[in-house]
């Protein structure tokens, strides 16, 4: 993982908040992949992966998002970041995927 790197997790009533600061990538997607698959494993469908933090993302992060709706239908982003934002419009996953601008409103 990079140093700048860190996820940390908190459960909100029937959801799972995941917060993920720092760059989202080759690099950083096996230690996020086999963390949320703890979750899901531990019977926690409904997912918010609160992106706020994150810097960068690229193809393979866009991938794991993709993969862990595929397995669990109830999952939220919260982007801020007109730049990830951008990713998610250009790619049309911003049709899948319901974005929020904060953690409070998803979890509404």
């Amino acid at each position: 993982m990079h140093p700048e790197f860190h996820i940390r997790h908190h459960d909100e009533s029937d959801w799972t908040v995941i917060e993920i600061r720092g760059e989202v990538d080759v690099h950083t997607v096996p230690g996020i992949r086999e963390d949320l698959g703890k979750k899901i494993q531990a019977g926690r469908h409904r997912l918010i992966v609160d992106l706020t933090g994150t810097t960068f993302m690229d193809s393979t992060g866009l991938g794991l998002l993709v993969s862990i709706h595929k397995r669990i239908r109830a999952l939220r982003l919260v982007i801020v970041n007109p730049d990830i934002r951008q990713i998610f419009t250009i790619t049309s996953l911003d049709q899948i995927f319901p974005i929020y601008g904060s953690t409070q409103a998803a979890l509404a």
